[in-house]
């Protein structure tokens, strides 16, 4: 053979090599590395199986994330209108239940001493009340008839007339108010506040002086009161530790409801039943039943501090009760002995209330904060609290208005404000 063609088959042959070589070493290198990042297999068919593998398992979990967020709820809440006039911290709103001469209407209970209502649309004081002594601490709304119950600090609950004013009624409330009426202690209120007029939108503040009944069964503050079902009777709650079920006729005292260890902080009726609940101090709230000829009373511990409030969820047969202890439990009146949901907050729980229809939980806070929830515990979501839309103190109460097209949230709080917002809740589904 000749030496040329021998070098060049030697040439070839350790071409030849080092290509096999080299081919081995890309494989031995770029498989790892294909499987280590999960790419697109090029032809190996023992990575095909692990590779569909994973897309398929990563892809559940990424479309199972996408459909349980798709499917809780979430708010849009706009804030609409803000009713002025009081001189100090608002305790407590209530909406009322039936419509008025000028639509519907909210009340106010606030520690300067005065109940107020407004027009829900307008934003216009139509009422002034100026019975109490002391703080008035709630006020709620005859089921059917223009009165409002309210309870104060000065020791007594009162009923007195929503009676409300025609458009364009003028009363001076600033000379009313400076003839023998103990104005607040300027200690107790917000330092650089201006004093609003009580009057928008061509309405003008009319003032009520005195009740049409006054209940006095209590020797320390009366923290709040509500109607029976019917409107026939009323409870109060106080800080002598007991709650009093009276006739709304005579005023005389029908119950004593006794039992609580310490002060009762609220106390509620259902709706359409004789039921009544009682929240605490002592860290308990209770469920007065009396439906039958004798009356049952049901005891509740599912709080380490004192309970703030405890509502009634009418729509579902439920009570909602909120705590100082930064919960709130949602419990089911057919078998109460542990609560179905429980809602950890970060600061303090006030006078929460349920939407019927909606069946949303408004739970003010301490902290200025207005939260969402339902009733099974899913948030919802949070309201503002900046300067221009929040609450710039403790919020201390809610209300829902659901049937109402202009405002169907209410919010009041030591800031002196009262604050009407809508709330639309939808899934995200």
């Amino acid at each position: 053979m000749p030496s040329n063609q021998i070098v060049e088959f030697n040439l070839q042959e350790r071409v030849e090599v080092l290509t096999d070589k080299l081919g081995a070493d890309t494989a031995s290198v770029d498989k790892p590395a294909l499987e280590a990042n999960e790419v697109a297999d090029y032809g190996a068919k023992n990575k095909k199986p692990q590779l569909t593998q994973r897309i398929k398992t990563t892809y559940k979990q990424s479309t199972s994330k996408l459909v349980s967020s798709f499917r809780q709820p979430h708010a849009a809440f706009t804030l609409v209108r803000h009713y002025r006039g009081h001189r100090d911290g608002v305790w407590e709103v209530s909406v009322s239940r039936s419509q008025h001469a000028g639509g519907q209407v909210i009340a106010t209970a606030s520690a300067d001493h005065s109940g107020r209502i407004y027009s829900i649309e307008t934003g216009a004081c139509l009422l002034q009340y100026l019975g109490h002594r002391g703080s008035v601490n709630s006020v709620r709304f005859h089921p059917s008839q223009d009165l409002v119950l309210s309870a104060s600090g000065d020791g007594t609950a009162h009923i007195w007339r929503a009676q409300m004013p025609s458009q364009g009624v003028s009363v001076d409330v600033t000379k009313s108010q400076s003839s023998g009426e103990e104005e607040p202690d300027s200690s107790e209120r917000e330092d650089g506040a201006e004093d609003l007029p009580d009057y928008l939108s061509g309405y003008a503040s009319n003032l009520v002086r005195g009740p049409t009944l006054e209940f006095a069964h209590h020797v320390e503050v009366v923290t709040a009161a509500d109607w029976l079902s019917q409107g026939s009777q009323v409870v109060t709650a106080s800080w002598d530790r007991t709650a009093s079920l009276a006739d709304a006729e005579t005023g005389e005292q029908v119950s004593a409801l006794c039992g609580h260890d310490q002060e009762l902080t609220d106390v509620h009726a259902h709706p359409s039943q004789s039921l009544v609940l009682t929240a605490s101090k002592d860290t308990t709230f209770r469920l007065w039943d009396m439906r039958g000829q004798a009356m049952q009373v049901n005891v509740f511990q599912g709080h380490t501090q004192q309970v703030n409030t405890a509502v009634f969820a009418s729509s579902a047969d439920k009570v909602v009760s909120g705590s100082d202890d930064r919960t709130v439990k949602v419990w089911d009146m057919r078998n109460m002995r542990s609560p179905i949901a429980a809602i950890r907050t970060d600061s303090e729980v006030n006078r929460l209330s349920v939407s019927p229809s909606q069946n949303v939980i408004a739970i003010p806070h301490d902290n200025r904060n207005i939260r969402l929830f339902d009733l099974n515990g899913v948030r919802i979501g949070r309201l503002p609290r900046n300067n221009r839309q929040g609450h710039s103190r403790m919020v201390c109460a809610t209300a829902w208005a659901d049937s109402n097209s202009a405002c169907n949230l209410f919010s009041c709080g030591f800031d002196r404000q009262v604050l009407g917002w809508m709330i639309n809740v939808h899934s995200k589904e």
